[in-house]
């Protein structure tokens, strides 16, 4: 079974590689621009600033045939399943990030914290759900 993936936008990162992206460093990244495609952008209607918003990529880097991984790339830690950790590498690369929703554009929306590159393929914007619920 096979599935079609069209993504809606593209992330604008200071990050050109892999390596510079700070890992779970939420607190040095800098907020990041996500360009939306002109066709999607009336999806974005509704959204606030200040809002938590969950945004799926595509890790359009990772390798796919990886399967087990150190920690944090640090190999003093056991080798892990990619199922228990957040690694880029993974047979199907969706990274799934929690951000604020810090400025709407007229092509895109501002967001903080996101560790992604730039260039990475934005495949969804989701609200997040808190207890009390959404609209």
């Amino acid at each position: 079974m096979y599935f079609k993936l069209f993504p809606i936008g593209i992330v604008c990162s200071p990050f050109k590689t892999r390596q510079e992206v700070p890992r779970q460093g939420e607190e040095i990244l800098p907020p990041v621009k996500i360009e939306i495609f002109s066709k999607y952008l009336t999806g974005l209607r509704k959204l606030a600033e200040g809002q938590s918003i969950y945004v799926l990529t595509w890790l359009h880097l990772a390798d796919r045939k990886i399967l087990e991984v150190h920690p944090k790339g640090d190999r003093r830690l056991a080798l892990h399943g990619v199922f228990a950790t957040r690694s880029p590498d993974r047979p199907n690369p969706i990274g799934l990030h929690l951000v604020t929703l810090e400025q709407i554009l007229e092509d895109g929306i501002i967001v903080h914290p996101l560790e992604a590159i730039d260039g990475t393929p934005v495949l969804d914007i989701k609200p997040y759900l808190s207890r009390e619920g959404i609209y």
